[in-house]
């Protein structure tokens, strides 16, 4: 067998592509990705050139001075060179959305979308570092009216390409030949999408199963691939059963042995996956099935009225705090302020900031008072409680104890709304279902003191509190956080 050296220039043209062009996230995409990067770079160039010459047109017609003409461009050369900058800020926004992904292609609407959002967001961008910048060559009234002409010439050679790749698929010419390994209900899927897909190269050659018999699109079983392979002339295998790992493995080395290209559909154990999201966790890959949608936007605003209110809250109540603390030191011996100790997020301790209004061994008799509890489940309260001093008594009518908590809404461990934190002996009886309150930061006030504050039901304070967890928005915090005002103002705390 003769051993032919490695030819250089076959060597560079395969290393080159995949230094100097993008990374597609199709393999076998890299050209076709390429190609339409390089068409909306020409289409951003040559409708900002003409919107230019159509302004230099306007404006020659109005002051009648055709010398304007004679120049090769409307524009400084200079201005070439933000056209690539533009044009890389529209690519670099459009592969993060997954224009150029063939899912995406193979649905115009959609394309339509992800292209209208990233056209707008680099012309606004570009504008503004225009703008910015001090760099006006480029006129930003002109950027702004090539964008929905750039727009509209994408959408319109996209659509053109489309049908071009519908036909051509049609024609049967560089079809991949396919066989699919399972005729199960998952496998007759895939071969019923491989058939109608209008833009598909792949032409499924049959299937072979262990199982079905024989006969029609069934051309064999595992132990045939080699031959089917080889008379189909097959270009790739799809394996639809990988939870049968040994006939998998079979598949798998008798594909690399006749150098084929081999698919996994992956098994997701009954369930539908949302769009799937691959991770490699150091060499092991891991596929997300199923990711629970956040509100990352509601929370992060959620987060900057914590910290402004907050903040501006302590600020402008630091001589009411003072007074307080001063009333509290002269009405009984101990500190002004009593740190409780909590269950917050995800089960995190931390200590809670609060004016003492009880005196100062009140834990040490919480005990011995339990059977005068009045509260239902976990949380404790007795009317008339003989610990609670009589600033403390006056501080909890209007909630004013509840104020130095605005330090602990400032370091992130509570929120203005939210679940209230209950001590640790009342989290010790908590049931399992319970757990669910504590997967959101507890807040100062919370949908239950706003609307079953008297109720001494410690399930209805649980059900409310779900309540808001599941159905959180930032109206709904805007909302209770009006009527704690108005519960406070009433003098309705205990």
């Amino acid at each position: 067998m003769l051993d032919f050296p490695a030819a250089p220039v076959s060597n560079l043209l395969q290393v080159l592509p995949q230094v100097v062009l993008p990374q597609p996230s199709v393999r076998g995409e890299r050209w076709r990705l390429a190609g339409c990067v390089a068409a909306d770079f020409f289409f951003i160039v040559l409708d900002f050139v003409a919107v230019s010459y159509l302004c230099m047109l306007a404006e020659t017609a109005i002051r009648r001075d055709f010398r304007a003409l004679l120049r090769s461009l409307p524009f400084p050369s200079s201005a070439l060179g933000l056209l690539l900058l533009y044009g890389a800020l529209f690519t670099l926004l459009g592969y993060s959305e997954r224009l150029y992904h063939p899912d995406i292609i193979r649905l115009p609407r959609r394309e339509r979308l992800v292209l209208a959002k990233a056209m707008f967001w680099s012309t606004a961008l570009m504008a503004a570092a225009i703008d910015w910048s001090g760099l006006l060559v480029i006129s930003i009234g002109t950027l702004a009216a090539s964008a929905p002409l750039n727009f509209l010439a994408m959408a319109g050679w996209r659509n053109q390409w489309r049908r071009l790749a519908a036909r051509h698929a049609h024609s049967g010419r560089d079809a991949r030949h396919v066989l699919i390994v399972g005729a199960g209900k998952l496998g007759r899927r895939l071969a019923a999408y491989l058939g109608e897909d209008p833009f598909g190269k792949r032409v499924v050659r049959g299937f072979l199963d262990d199982y079905e018999p024989l006969g029609g699109d069934i051309c064999g079983r595992v132990e045939d691939l080699e031959r089917i392979a080889r008379t189909e002339f097959v270009d790739e295998i799809i394996l639809t059963i990988p939870q049968q790992r040994e006939v998998a493995q079979r598949v798998i080395r008798e594909a690399r042995r006749n150098r084929i290209d081999v698919k996994v559909v992956p098994d997701f154990f009954g369930f539908e996956p949302g769009p799937g999201v691959f991770e490699r966790f150091g060499n092991i890959p891991v596929l997300t099935l199923r990711q629970e949608e956040t509100p990352a936007f509601g929370l992060f605003l959620k987060r900057t009225m914590d910290l402004g209110s907050s903040a501006a809250g302590l600020l402008l109540a630091a001589p009411l705090l003072a007074a307080i603390a001063l009333a509290i030191r002269l009405d009984s011996p101990g500190p002004a302020l009593y740190q409780a100790p909590r269950v917050g997020l995800k089960g995190r301790r931390f200590d809670c900031y609060k004016f003492r209004t009880m005196i100062a061994d009140a834990d040490k008799l919480k005990q011995q008072l339990r059977t005068r509890n009045e509260r239902q489940g976990p949380t404790f309260k007795i009317a008339g409680d003989p610990r609670i001093t009589r600033v403390g008594r006056l501080l909890r009518r209007y909630s004013l104890d509840e104020l130095p908590q605005l330090w602990n809404v400032f370091k992130g461990e509570m929120s203005l709304v939210g679940p209230r934190p209950h001590p640790l002996d009342d989290f010790e009886q908590y049931q399992l279902e319970d757990l669910q309150r504590l997967e959101v930061t507890p807040g100062l006030t919370g949908l239950w003191q706003v609307t079953a504050r008297g109720d001494p039901s410690f399930e209805r304070n649980m059900a409310l509190d779900l309540e808001y967890i599941e159905r959180w928005t930032l109206w709904t915090d805007l909302w209770i956080l009006y009527k704690t005002t108005s519960v406070v103002l009433q003098g309705t705390g205990a």
